[in-house]
Parts: structure tokens; C-alpha cells; sequence
């Protein structure tokens, strides 16, 4: 069972490695979206500490030419779930995590500003794991209660909020197993 310490905006019994790349939220926003992402570094490649190394700026750029591109990112999310489905926290909720980039989705702009972004390990061309999906149902669901403008319509996937920059969390994420989320 996850619990929420409401003063800290954070999960309080998962792991929490705090990132760097995160600010303020503008005032009076109120939270109301979850972003789902996924990476792994690597890509396809898991059970490593690059994307936790990633997000703290900490990521060895020479240990894999794909790394290259990423050398001036500064980026994180809120969450992380790893294939196991073990969940770190990067960014307290209230703060503003860099996971949207350039984003729009209906009549709104910059979802960072208003949104809590999960990073789940995979990519757009591979399956997730059950694991993945109970954790993320799990988090989904306190974060419902703690966040009550949260709603089932505001969970949207990075490729909905840039569809011309951002494919993921991709065609193999089954967004029937978040059905059952209640609220």
C-alpha cells in the first residue's frame, strides 16, 4: 500500500533520489494531469541506473553512442517505474517536473506546469510488464485522492500532449489495464 506524506508531496515508502531538474510550479495551478512517458537507456536495454543517472545529471555519455544526443538534456519525472515495478521518485508533486517539453493537447499548453509525469522502463516498440501496470494503477490512484482534479481523462500518454515530436508510452502500452482505476 502506498502511502502519501501530504507535506513533503511525496510517496513516502518508495525510494526517492532527488533530481535537480525540476522548478517552482506557477502560482495558483492546480494539479490535474498524469503523463505517461517511457524510456530506458540504452534503448531496450534494462535493469541499469542510466535513466536514475539521466535524471540527476549524472549519466556516463560515453558508455553508449546513443548517449551522445543526450549530453545538454536536463530532464525528469515526477516517477519512475522500472520493469519489476519498483517506483522512484525523482520530483516532489507540488514542484514542476521537466518531462513535457514543448506540449499541447486540446485548448491547453504546458503541461509541466499542471501535470505529474511517470516514466514507466520500456519502449514504444515493446510490452510492459504486469508489474508495471499494478504499480502505476496503484500510484494513479492515490495520486486521485490526493489530487482530486486528477481525473480518468487527464491521463494522457507524452504522444497525446506532442504528437508530432513524442510517440510514447507507445502502441504496445495497454491502456485497457488502467480501466479499472477508480474514482
Amino acid at each position: 500500500m502506498l502511502e502519501f506524506d501530504e507535506k513533503k508531496h511525496i510517496i513516502s515508502n518508495i525510494k526517492f533520489i532527488s533530481s535537480p531538474n525540476h522548478d517552482d510550479r506557477p502560482s495558483g495551478i492546480e494539479i490535474d494531469s498524469v503523463i505517461i512517458h517511457c524510456i530506458s537507456l540504452p534503448e531496450g536495454k534494462y535493469n541499469n541506473l542510466n535513466v536514475e543517472n539521466l535524471f540527476q545529471n549524472k549519466l556516463d555519455y560515453t558508455q553508449d553512442d546513443s548517449f551522445q544526443d543526450l549530453k545538454s538534456l536536463r530532464v525528469s519525472s515526477h516517477l519512475y517505474i522500472k520493469r519489476d515495478g519498483s517506483i522512484i521518485q525523482f520530483v516532489p508533486f507540488d514542484k514542476r517536473a521537466w518531462h513535457a517539453g514543448k506540449s499541447s493537447y486540446k485548448t491547453r499548453e504546458s503541461f509541466n506546469d499542471f501535470s505529474i509525469g511517470i516514466e514507466i522502463e520500456g519502449t514504444i516498440n515493446s510490452h510492459f510488464e504486469n508489474n508495471q501496470y499494478k504499480a502505476l494503477k496503484d500510484v494513479i490512484s492515490l495520486l486521485m485522492t490526493c489530487y482530486p482534479n486528477i481525473t480518468r481523462e487527464n491521463i494522457l500518454g507524452h504522444s497525446d500532449i506532442a504528437p508530432n515530436r513524442k510517440a510514447d508510452p507507445g502502441s504496445f502500452f495497454d491502456w485497457q489495464k488502467l480501466k479499472e482505476i477508480s474514482k
